[in-house]
């Protein structure tokens, strides 16, 4: 197994690496959310925010991994952190020179894939890797690969902004210069988490609202207590479209039906993913008449509109009842759906 090679400006990366003072720290929630985030996206049991030190790698977050730190010798990241420009990928370790003999692919944890961007410094300093990793062969979509730069860009932010925030507690005696630093940094990091909670509640790959943001809005429109109505929309025969071309045509169609939906409802409510080739649109102050005659209108649009392949929808559609809870609404919503596959399909039934 031959070691990593360090790269040339290893002394001056060490020191940039040390001068966060972050090595054998606590537990973070932020820096554990990215990684749960990252994992989530890409499909991953691992992944890790790792920090390469002079003979080691230490996590500062990690999940599905028992260690706290390995070897540099062994650190899929050391390799990483060699081209602080791109995304590392090992599709089958097994098959790399590099890492086939390495004891973490023939032992624990068993890795055969992965995926690591560099953490890179306001200097340019590689200091580690986010990283994600599965135990079969695996690769990355595109659309995950530049999840995965996006979120290690946030854990360089945050790394820099943790930097700063020790460096002005150490300022105490300046009080005023302090407070003015420290204001002008916690606006900075209310953004980052601003930025952290949309794409917690965005589909990575539609960029529509998700399951998650659909489930906070239904909740919220129960609590006001106003009328509305819910669709589900499934398109039809889609696990045809991902036997028949392939899976990255399969997404081409997600994408394709998410643009017409979204440009269809014109704003007018929420329109998200609610899993797999299923959509959903909550119609607010809507009756069940009215939200059929735009359902009809948006499953129309989405059958004139398809541009990669024709595709439709079926659409079922429920309004709100007193005393619904959100599982109720799902419920009569996903029934009618239900009946409208098995009426035939491309039209809109109410439950």
């Amino acid at each position: 197994m031959p070691r990593p090679a360090k790269p040339d400006n290893e002394a001056a990366r060490l020191k940039a690496l040390h001068r966060h003072q972050i090595l054998d720290t606590g537990a973070e929630s932020s820096f554990d959310d990215l990684v749960t985030i990252a994992a989530a996206i890409c499909g991953m049991p691992m992944g890790a925010v790792s920090l390469v030190d002079a003979e080691r790698q230490w996590f500062k977050a990690r999940i599905g991994l028992d260690e706290t730190e390995t070897s540099r010798d062994v650190a899929f990241c050391a390799h990483a952190i060699l081209d602080p420009h791109e995304v590392m990928i090992v599709r089958d370790a097994r098959d790399d020179d590099r890492f086939r003999d390495n004891p973490v692919v023939t032992g624990s944890p068993g890795i055969r894939f992965y995926a690591g961007a560099p953490l890179v410094d306001v200097d340019g300093m590689a200091l580690g890797s986010l990283c994600v990793m599965d135990h079969e062969p695996r690769d990355l979509a595109p659309y995950q690969r530049d999840a995965l730069n996006a979120l290690s860009r946030q854990v360089s932010a945050l790394l820099e902004l943790r930097r700063v925030s020790h460096a002005l507690r150490m300022q105490l005696q300046e009080r005023d210069w302090y407070e003015d630093q420290l204001s002008r940094f916690s606006d900075e990091l209310e953004l980052q988490n601003a930025d952290l909670n949309e794409q917690v509640r965005l589909d990575a790959l539609t960029r529509l609202p998700n399951r998650r943001a659909l489930g906070v809005a239904l909740e919220q429109a129960l609590a006001e207590g106003q009328p509305f109505c819910l669709a589900l929309l499934d398109i039809d025969h889609f696990k045809t479209v991902n036997d028949t071309h392939g899976h990255a045509a399969g997404d081409e169609v997600l994408v394709q039906v998410a643009d017409v939906l979204r440009a269809t409802s014109a704003g007018f409510g929420l329109v998200s993913r609610h899993g797999g080739e299923e959509f959903a649109w909550l119609l607010p102050e809507a009756d069940l008449e009215r939200a059929r005659i735009q359902c009809e209108y948006l499953r129309e649009a989405v059958a004139f509109a398809s541009e990669a392949m024709p595709v439709t929808i079926s659409v079922g559609l429920a309004r709100r009842a007193p005393d619904d809870t959100v599982g109720d609404l799902m419920s009569r919503a996903d029934k009618a759906l239900y009946a409208a596959k098995h009426g035939g399909r491309n039209r809109v039934v109410s439950g």
